[in-house]
């Protein structure tokens, strides 16, 4: 078994890391940084990557992986101690799928479970899923969808306030949004903001619809000063319903599962827990 550290991949490898991650990740999400490659013979047994650039509190991230034929074979620990002897920096270890071989490898390495990410979903075409209601909006807040090239300072200024607390969505740029508008998925008309009598932004819907037709509550973000008001509420509904449809009844969403009211917002809309990623600290 031989472990590598590289800071690009050749096409080989690429394939290889490919077959490891299967349908656990992509390896798009996976730029720059480091790399971590096991080899044995040829055959890539696991891959790691190290985001070395960090959260948004200058934490480094780091994601294990492991070839399914070669679980159990101490790969996975292999690569944990090579993680932990690469890098002095503040540390997190993302677990994709809460295993119970993960939580062992993290306790061995007296390793932290400090976040749960819930992957939530809904089918509105089943008949158990209840209907979704009319938006009700505050006094003097009207919606409308987003203006590239208008709304880009306006948007992240609402995020920023609303995810000053979190680690990935607290550092999005103007110049990443204006990024995202060049991907293909990308749709104006799926993206709403709430705003007020002098038509400024104080919440948004950003959905998302993936290639095989899921759709995606991507991000809901409200202004502190325009919390507690049933706005949140509201706008998730306008997306689920521009969702549902342009013929996207399957949506899907990422929420923290401390975030005791958007949990309480999902599942009262028909959304269930379909997964939980865990991430553990040093």
């Amino acid at each position: 078994m031989r472990l590598r550290w590289e800071t690009a991949l050749d096409w080989a490898q690429v394939d290889g890391v490919r077959q490891v991650l299967g349908a656990d990740a992509e390896l798009s999400e996976f730029t720059g940084g480091e790399h971590l490659i096991v080899t044995d013979d040829g055959a890539v047994l696991g891959y790691a990557h190290l985001n070395t650039k960090g959260d948004a509190f200058g934490r480094q991230i780091a994601h294990v992986f492991v070839h399914p034929d070669h679980r159990r074979r101490g790969v996975g620990t292999r690569m944990v101690e090579s993680v932990l002897e690469h890098t002095d920096a503040p540390l997190r270890f993302w677990a994709k799928g809460d295993h119970p071989g993960a939580a062992q490898l993290a306790s061995r390495f007296g390793l932290q479970r400090v976040r749960e990410l819930l992957k939530m979903a809904v089918d509105f075409a089943a008949p158990e899923t209840p209907a979704l209601v009319t938006p009700s909006w505050p006094d003097g807040v009207r919606v409308r969808t987003f203006t590239p090239g208008a709304d880009e300072d306006a948007v992240i200024e609402v995020n920023r306030r609303a995810f000053d607390w979190h680690p990935e969505q607290g550092a999005l740029t103007a110049d990443d949004l204006r990024a995202a508008q060049r991907e293909p998925w990308f749709d104006a008309d799926g993206f709403f903001l709430a705003v007020d009598a002098h038509d400024r932004v104080i919440g948004f819907h950003w959905t998302k619809v993936h290639p095989d037709g899921t759709g995606e509550v991507y991000v809901v973000g409200v202004h502190p000063d325009a919390q507690g008001g049933g706005l949140g509420k509201a706008l998730t509904v306008v997306g689920l319903r521009h969702l549902v449809d342009a013929g996207h009844p399957r949506v899907i969403l990422y929420v923290e599962s401390d975030n005791g009211p958007a949990v309480a917002v999902y599942t009262r809309l028909g959304f269930r827990t379909v997964k939980t990623d865990v991430q553990y600290a040093r």
